[in-house]
């Protein structure tokens, strides 16, 4: 079973500004790369941080330093007359798609009113998957799921605001109603990363099982999808993986593999079928 993880970050300079993550001045692929090999992480998906400026170029050195380790989710800038050009040759084997965090006003608001449509129209034609943290946007997703059906929408970090956030258990999971409704539309998933730093409990961290339980029932498979956000977690990368492979028991064992890196590498195209 490959264990691949939906979402790292990788940086080289500078604070994260997000409190939540190790308010360290890097975290390398070499650092991770050995923290990986220790817990048994085949792989991990890249989102380079907008902490660092070049934390795009790093992703790609970490790339093509540990070949078949790495793929990554990067961001174009939300402009038209910038991105458009770049979105149809942005997808490769190495580049999956795009990821952005669209929590404040200003991208709400670019979400109900169609400023964003051009994104998701030409995203849909050039087949290009996106990946968002939209907690307080998620029933406008709904709209958007429908108008754009081959559009690849992933949800990060369970729907909710991931390290944006200092609520816990049932608190941070206010959501779920509204995430659980996406579920209808075939062409939304959900990264179930992060998990653990959203609970106030020890692990297993039975309240957010709960939750991921939830998540499973209504997306599948198919479109759930294991991960960390390892540089802010309170735990070890050997406990976010043993939390959903021995300890989650509404999990399937066939579904197992899925959950754990069949599913993402399929829902993004990564092809990792020469290291299997």
């Amino acid at each position: 079973m490959q264990i691949v993880d939906a979402q790292i970050h990788l940086w080289a300079t500078g604070l994260p500004n997000n409190k939540a993550h190790i308010q360290e001045t890097s975290f390398t692929a070499k650092q991770a790369i050995a923290l990986m090999d220790e817990a048994g992480v085949h792989a991990a998906i890249i989102h380079p941080p907008s902490w660092d400026p070049k934390s795009h170029e790093l992703a790609l050195a970490a790339v093509n330093d540990y070949p078949n380790r790495f793929a990554i989710m990067g961001t174009l800038p939300l402009n038209r007359s910038i991105s458009e050009k770049e979105i149809p040759s942005w997808k490769n084997n190495v580049v999956l798609g795009l990821r952005y965090t669209l929590l404040e006003e200003q991208y709400r608001s670019w979400i109900a009113d169609g400023s964003l449509d051009w994104l998701w129209q030409i995203a849909e034609e050039e087949k290009i998957p996106i990946s968002m943290l939209v907690t307080d946007s998620l029933v406008e997703l709904q709209n958007i799921a429908e108008r754009y059906p081959e559009l690849r929408l992933t949800i990060d970090h369970l729907g909710g605001r991931g390290g944006n956030t200092t609520l816990k258990d049932n608190d941070a999971m206010e959501h779920i109603p509204n995430l659980l409704k996406l579920a209808k539309y075939p062409n939304v998933a959900v990264k179930a990363t992060g998990a653990p730093g959203y609970s106030g409990e020890a692990y297993p961290y039975p309240i957010m099982q709960g939750y991921l339980e939830q998540i499973y029932d209504a997306f599948g498979p198919h479109r759930t999808f294991w991960g960390t956000d390892i540089t802010k977690m309170p735990c070890s990368w050997k406990d976010c993986i043993t939390m959903f492979t021995e300890e989650a028991r509404w999990l399937d064992e066939n579904d197992r593999a899925l959950v754990m890196g069949d599913a993402i590498c399929a829902w993004w195209g990564w092809d990792r079928s020469n290291t299997l």
